[in-house]
């Protein structure tokens, strides 16, 4: 853990670099700064971890921290489609059921390159700026990074904002994409969920549906605000928002979390891939979403990426978003 960095841009266009070594603690210093991070289905018992030195400032600043190095050359091995094909088809099989509505598998695809490519990985992704977050918890030999366009929440005193961020296609395709029912109907799901989870704690106010455009993809994206009634804890706003239905099943039960836990582990999803990683600043939080990134342990490399599933999704149209999604953060690297 001593030589371990974690970093996050936030939305106001700062961004807080921890160095280790990180102590591990229940909960978050008052005055302080820590990082949450914890895996996608797990609650552990200890996910905050205080920095010994940490650094606020701006993202420019922080850029040039992180001078983009040469890419790395990573020899990439195609998926196999055949897992992720008899997944789709459980899936199916429980939604037909009414088992589910709506989940989100993980395919991974893996790498190999010459050197190691912490740093490079680290650079690349430090690299990006908004609308996208840049985050990581790595040292050279191993962690994970990425730049996801994906905000869970941030608090701010008795001010919570959040975002449905569901439905994807090329940003070519963005005219019939505005009218596809299909896309439309996964996002909805998110949103409504979103909206339903919160309308107690607060005055909530959610903005219309808009096209969020990034690079060679597009998402549909709701924003959703909440002046909240009294203050709220973090870690039960954790509990109550993550996984959305973006990254997990509806209905999310124990029962549902596990088959779709049982699924990632099949297709051989990174732990922490698509669970909450977030700040504490003296009173504030923020949490993006894990997604859009990389997971390497020295020259191994791991990309995965997921997909929504519902009634209407067809094998072939989901095995395409995967590789749009693979090929948008590989251009991080290029």
């Amino acid at each position: 853990m001593n030589d371990r960095i974690a970093w996050l841009a936030r939305r106001d266009g700062t961004v807080i670099l921890g160095k280790g070594p990180f102590t591990a603690v229940a909960e978050p210093p008052a005055d302080g700064v820590a990082f949450y991070k914890r895996g996608f289905a797990s609650q552990e018992e200890m996910p905050w971890w205080i920095p010994s030195d940490f650094q606020r400032m701006p993202v420019e600043e922080f850029q040039r921290m992180n001078a983009v190095m040469d890419a790395p050359v990573i020899r990439w091995e195609t998926p196999d489609a055949m897992p992720f094909s008899f997944v789709f088809q459980e899936i199916m099989a429980c939604i037909h059921q009414g088992q589910i509505e709506k989940t989100v598998p993980v395919v991974t695809e893996v790498g190999e390159a010459g050197v190691a490519v912490g740093k490079a990985v680290m650079s690349a992704m430090a690299s990006q700026s908004a609308p996208l977050y840049s985050y990581g918890w790595a040292s050279e030999e191993g962690g994970f990074a990425g730049a996801t366009p994906e905000l869970l929440f941030s608090l701010d005193g008795l001010r919570l904002e959040t975002a449905a961020l569901a439905g994807t296609a090329r940003r070519e395709d963005e005219a019939v994409f505005g009218v596809d029912e299909k896309e439309i109907r996964e996002h909805e799901y998110v949103a409504q969920t979103l909206v339903s989870k919160l309308l107690d704690l607060g005055t909530l106010q959610r903005k219309e549906r808009s096209v969020l455009r990034l690079g060679s993809i597009i998402h549909f994206h709701t924003g959703i605000t909440v002046d909240l009634e009294t203050p709220q804890d973090p870690k039960q706003l954790l509990r109550l928002l993550h996984p959305t239905p973006a990254l997990g099943p509806l209905p999310r039960t124990s029962e549902t979390m596990d088959m779709l836990r049982i699924w990632r582990e099949h297709l051989g999803c990174p732990e922490e891939f698509g669970a909450p990683f977030g700040v504490w600043d003296c009173g504030k939080f923020e949490a993006v979403v894990a997604i859009r990134g990389l997971w390497w342990d020295e020259k191994r490399v791991s990309l995965p990426a997921g997909c929504g599933i519902i009634e209407a999704s067809r094998l072939v149209n989901e095995w395409r978003e995967l590789r749009l999604k693979r090929a948008a953060v590989k251009a991080f690297i290029s």
